[in-house]
C-alpha cells in the first residue's frame, strides 16, 4: 500500500550485489504472502528484469531470483503462466546446472510449483529440458536438492500419462526405487508420492514401477514412525493394485496384502485410506483375491474403520471396500456378514441420508456395499436384525435372500417363525406386483396358511 514494490524494482539492478538479493528477497516474501501481491510483482513487470539478469549474476541472486518465481508461481496457473511468459523457464533450467547445488535446489523448487498446477504449465516445463536435468539432481550427494528434485518430478507426473512417460524415460524409476530405503523421512515421502504418480496412469507404467524391484522393499515403510511415509507407501501399493488381477497377485505374493492390513490396524484418520482403498481394488478383482484379503484377517480393521472414524469420506471407503470383499459368492458375503457389519452399515446410511454432496456420495457408496453383500449373502442369521429397521429399497434385497434360502431349508424356517422374522415380513407394505411383493409371496408359500395368518 506505501508503493514498495516500485521502489524495490530499481534495486533489482543497483550496482551493488547485496542490494540486488535483499530487494530480490524482499520481492519473493511480499509474492509468497498472497495471490494479490503476486500479481504486482507481475503487473510491476518485475519479472522480465529478474530474468534478464539470472544468467549474469553470482549464485546468491539466482537463489534470490528463483525464490521470487517460485512465490509467485505457486498461487495459481494464471500466475504460473505469467512466469513461462517472460521467458523464465529457460532460465531456471540453466539454473539447474549451476555447480552451486542451493541454486540448483531452488530452480528445482520453482519449476516444481509451475508444473504442479496443470498439464499445459507441466508440458512448458518439459519442453524447457528440465527433466533430465532434475533426474541428475536426485543422485545429487544433497538431500535437500534429492528432496526437492524428486517432488519436481512427482508433480510433473500426474497430470497424464504422457508426462509421466517422459520422466520415465529420463530413467527417473531406477533413481527414485533406490531411494525408498533412504533414512532420511522427507525423502522418502517424495520418491514414494512420484512412483505413485507415475504408477496410477496405466498398466504399462505400473509395471515398469514393479520391475524397478520395489517389493518387498516399499512395505517397510508401512512401518515406518513418519506418517506420510506409511500414507505414500500405502498409495503407491493402492495404484499398482488398481489396475490388473496379476498386479494384485504380485502384492499378495509379496506379504503386501497383510502388511497393508496391519498399517490400517495402527494408524488413525487418513493415514488409513489409501490402504483401504488398496484392499477394496484387490478385492474387486477376483474371488480368490477377495479370499486372500478375508484369510489376511481384512476384515476386523475394515470394520474398525467404520465405527471409530469419524470423517465421512474415510467410513464410505470402509464401507465400499468392505462391499467389494462381500459381493462375490455367498462364502464372501458370510464372512463379512458374520462380522457384524450389516448393522453398521444399514445405520450408516440411514444416517447418511441427507442432501449435503459428501453424505451424498458416501450415501451411495453404502447403499452399493450393503447391495454388494446382501445380494450375495445367505447367512440368515446376519440378516435377521436387519428386517426391523431397513427402509423399503434396501428391504427387498433382504427379503430376497430369505425367499432363495428358506424354500430348501426346514431349520431356517422353524427360526424365522420363532424369530419373528415371519411376523415381520406380513407387516411390510409392498406395491402388489413389486419384486418385493414377489419375495413375500415366496416365503409365506413356505408355511401353511394358518400359521402366515
Amino acid at each position: 500500500n506505501s508503493g514498495v514494490m516500485a521502489l524495490l524494482r530499481p534495486l533489482l539492478l543497483d550496482v551493488i550485489p547485496t542490494i540486488q538479493q535483499t530487494a530480490a528477497l524482499a520481492l519473493g516474501r511480499l509474492a509468497n504472502y498472497n495471490d494479490d501481491l503476486a500479481e504486482a510483482v507481475v503487473k510491476g513487470d518485475i519479472l522480465p528484469q529478474l530474468v534478464c539478469s539470472l544468467s549474469e549474476q553470482n549464485r546468491f541472486y539466482k537463489k534470490a531470483a528463483a525464490f521470487v518465481l517460485r512465490a509467485v508461481g505457486k498461487h495459481s496457473p494464471q500466475l504460473a503462466q505469467a512466469i513461462v511468459h517472460c521467458g523464465a523457464l529457460e532460465m531456471l533450467v540453466i539454473c539447474l546446472e549451476d555447480f552451486d547445488p542451493g541454486v540448483k535446489e531452488a530452480a528445482s523448487w520453482a519449476l516444481g510449483y509451475i508444473a504442479r498446477h496443470n498439464s499445459e504449465l507441466s508440458q512448458a516445463v518439459v519442453d524447457a529440458g528440465a527433466v533430465p536435468l532434475l533426474v541428475l539432481c536426485i543422485q545429487e550427494p544433497e538431500i535437500a536438492l534429492k528432496r526437492i528434485a524428486a517432488s519436481t518430478l512427482s508433480d510433473i507426473s500426474k497430470h497424464s500419462p504422457e508426462l509421466a512417460q517422459t520422466v520415465v524415460d529420463a530413467g527417473a524409476i531406477a533413481h527414485l526405487a533406490q531411494m525408498i530405503l533412504n533414512p532420511d523421512a522427507k525423502l522418502k515421502r517424495q520418491v514414494l508420492s512420484a512412483l505413485s504418480q507415475i504408477a496410477k496412469h496405466s498398466v504399462d507404467l505400473a509395471e515398469l514401477v514393479v520391475e524397478a524391484e520395489i517389493f518387498p522393499v516399499v512395505l517397510t515403510c508401512l512401518k515406518d514412525s513418519d506418517e506420510y511415509v506409511k500414507k505414500n507407501g500405502a498409495t503407491l501399493i493402492r495404484e499398482i493394485a488398481k489396475h490388473t488381477p496379476e498386479l494384485s497377485q504380485l502384492i499378495v505374493n509379496a506379504g503386501g496384502v497383510a502388511a497393508v492390513i496391519d498399517c490400517i490396524g495402527s494408524c488413525r484418520g487418513t493415514v488409513r485410506l489409501p490402504g483401504i482403498m488398496m484392499l477394496g481394488y484387490v478385492a474387486a478383482h477376483s474371488e480368490n483375491l477377495s479370499m486372500a484379503v478375508i484369510v489376511s484377517k481384512g476384515i476386523p480393521p475394515l470394520c474398525a474403520c467404520l465405527i471409530e472414524e469419524p470423517e465421512d469420506h474415510i467410513k464410505a471407503a470402509a464401507a465400499w471396500a468392505l462391499g467389494q470383499v462381500g459381493r462375490h459368492t455367498p462364502e464372501h458375503a458370510r464372512a463379512v456378514a458374520v462380522a457384524n457389519v450389516l448393522p453398521t452399515l444399514l445405520a450408516m446410511y440411514m444416517d447418511t441420508r441427507s442432501s449435503e454432496d459428501l453424505q451424498m456420495k458416501a450415501s451411495i457408496l453404502t447403499k452399493k456395499a450393503l447391495k454388494n453383500i446382501l445380494q450375495k449373502c445367505t447367512y440368515l442369521p446376519a440378516l435377521e436384525p436387519l428386517l426391523h429397521d431397513a427402509p423399503p429399497n434396501i428391504m427387498k434385497y433382504i427379503v430376497g435372500q430369505f425367499s432363495k434360502v428358506l424354500p430348501h431349508d426346514s431349520k431356517a424356517r422353524r427360526l424365522f417363525v420363532t424369530t419373528g422374522g415371519l411376523k415381520k415380513v406380513q407387516e411390510i407394505k409392498a406395491e402388489p406386483g413389486s419384486l418385493l411383493q414377489e419375495y413375500i409371496n415366496t416365503i409365506n408359500n413356505c408355511y401353511p396358511e394358518e400359521i402366515v395368518r
